[in-house]
């Protein structure tokens, strides 16, 4: 029987599945595994948490199910003891739910980024469902590789693009409804090229520091053609407004 005020493994799962249905003992083993959560042991090994580490996985599928934050991001912020106190104090503000969010395209090292993950592992490494990856996939927002014992696997230069698609899906825009960008990249790549060919090496420069020289345009006309596209949609949603009061009158 576990000590008084413990919880075995399985009492804090089931404890849990209902705000985090997909959470499982596997899991919380898996997070064990990657240092996020240290339970105390009984001298027959069994695993038993205390309050304070009930809490502090709730803190981590919190972040991971509401900000998609990676665990070695996680675990950072954990062990700084940076997260406690801004959860709890969301947890209790009656705020828009959709204000203050952050980048879900911000937080994503090299390290991540220059790895291939297995597509069952992506719930448990970045909080996202298979199920979106999958749809993801075939409307070829994201592309999805092989391994040589026929596995699904992750680009991790892929995750800022997937965090961006599963908070568009709290607004209810859903995967389908992003084809037309994957249509709009393909019609626009040309344009970009065209640019980027009129960028020359420099006297004396190295061909790194063109290539810098080359990201840096690449990354301004990016954020400019973003603000055009901006504003011509607000621009027509503000006319849209305008149209159905005239005919509201």
């Amino acid at each position: 029987m576990a000590d008084a005020g413990y919880l075995t493994i399985g009492k804090v799962v089931r404890r849990l599945q209902r705000q985090y249905p997909d959470l499982s003992v596997s899991k919380v083993r898996y997070l064990e595994d990657e240092g996020l959560l240290n339970p105390s042991r009984t001298p027959g090994g069994y695993r038993l948490y205390s309050s304070r580490d009930i809490q502090r996985l709730e803190t981590i599928l919190y972040l991971q199910k509401s900000k998609f934050l990676p665990l070695s991001v996680i675990k950072e912020e954990l062990d700084g003891k940076k997260v406690s106190e801004e959860h709890e104090a969301e947890q209790g503000s009656a705020s828009d739910p959709f204000e203050s969010l952050p980048d879900p395209t911000s937080v994503v090292d090299a390290a991540m980024a220059d790895q291939l993950y297995p597509i069952e592992r992506v719930p448990e490494v970045l909080g996202i469902p298979i199920a979106l990856v999958r749809r993801l996939s075939d409307c070829g927002i994201i592309r999805l590789r092989r391994s040589p014992a026929g596995r699904d696997l992750v680009d991790g230069h892929d995750i800022p693009l997937m965090r961006a698609c599963a908070e568009l899906g709290r607004f209810g825009i859903e995967p389908k409804n992003l084809r037309q960008y994957v249509t709009a990249s393909n019609r626009e790549s040309p344009m970009f090229e065209q640019a980027l060919a009129s960028i020359s090496r420099h006297q004396g420069e190295s061909e790194k520091d063109r290539r810098h020289r080359r990201d840096l345009a690449l990354d301004r006309m990016l954020a400019l053609t973003n603000s055009v596209r901006s504003a011509l949609i607000r621009r027509s949603l503000d006319d849209g407004d305008e149209r159905a009061e005239r005919r509201a009158r």
